[in-house]
């Protein structure tokens, strides 16, 4: 896909990384609509960048078939939007597990479901899903988190195939930890000890990649935490084990107490 002259919906845009795609989006030549929850924390953004503004609030399941109808003439779909949903299961409501769930996993589900059919009619399209190295390894106090990210990417691996040779590519991005934007920002958490971060303008570059190439699977990360990642798909009980007393325990307790309040 050539980013110049095409349509691109953009979730999640009000976030760090979510402006940084928009910026270089935009300076790429693409024809923005941005999306999140509220208008007004996206006015200033638009303005900067000539784009357009649709409000919905993928926590409402009717919102994401809203937000592709209003869409229509999407040519490429960017689904950012998603909620931390870390810490404990047992400490969730069955409504904040429902929240989680329809804005990390059915939201982009629904998007590529309904925006799809006209990208197929046209013979060109690009789907591109933002997840996380959380779907590829499981960690403590993530399990709400990694069931939506472990889900996304069986769902983008899985409808990529569906599309195979309709001109439209489905695309999966999974960046690690990000640096100066995302969790660590928000929380003030600080990385475990010998983790290394990405730069948001890694994660856009990813994003760009997967567009430009139809690529399957791009993970933005480090080459240790990618390697690390892969053996833990692999051999989930050897990670457990590896993870168990880790400096990874005190950032996760961080992150946990400074999200609670964004179920």
């Amino acid at each position: 896909m050539r980013i110049a002259g095409s349509t691109v919906l953009l979730t999640g845009a009000t976030g760090g990384i979510g402006q940084a795609i928009a910026r270089d989006l935009t300076a790429r030549g693409a024809k923005l609509v941005l999306s999140g929850r509220r208008a007004d924390a996206l006015e200033s953004l638009a303005d900067e960048l000539g784009a357009r503004v649709v409000a919905a609030d993928l926590a409402d399941p009717d919102q994401a078939e809203h937000l592709a109808a209003a869409c229509s003439d999407t040519d490429i779909l960017i689904a950012n939007a998603a909620l931390p949903s870390s810490g404990d299961l047992l400490d969730y409501t069955p409504e904040q597990i429902d929240r989680a769930l329809t804005v990390n996993l059915r939201a982009p589900v629904m998007l590529a479901r309904t925006l799809a059919p006209r990208m197929v009619e046209a013979g060109r399209g690009q789907i591109v899903l933002v997840g996380s190295i959380s779907g590829k390894a499981a960690t403590k106090h993530s399990s709400l988190y990694n069931a939506t990210k472990f889900g996304l990417r069986g769902f983008a691996l899985a409808f990529r195939q569906d599309l195979h040779g309709t001109g439209v590519g489905v695309s999966l991005v999974q960046p690690g930890a990000v640096r100066d934007v995302g969790m660590f920002a928000v929380t003030g958490a600080t990385p475990p000890a010998g983790v290394r971060t990405v730069s948001p303008d890694q994660v856009v570059a990813g994003v760009v990649r997967a567009v430009e190439r139809d690529l399957c699977e791009v993970n933005v990360a480090p080459v240790e935490l990618r390697a690390l990642s892969a053996i833990a798909g692999q051999f989930p009980g050897f990670a457990e084990k590896v993870q168990r007393g880790s400096s990874a325990e005190r950032t996760i307790r961080e992150v946990v107490a400074a999200q609670r309040d964004r179920r």
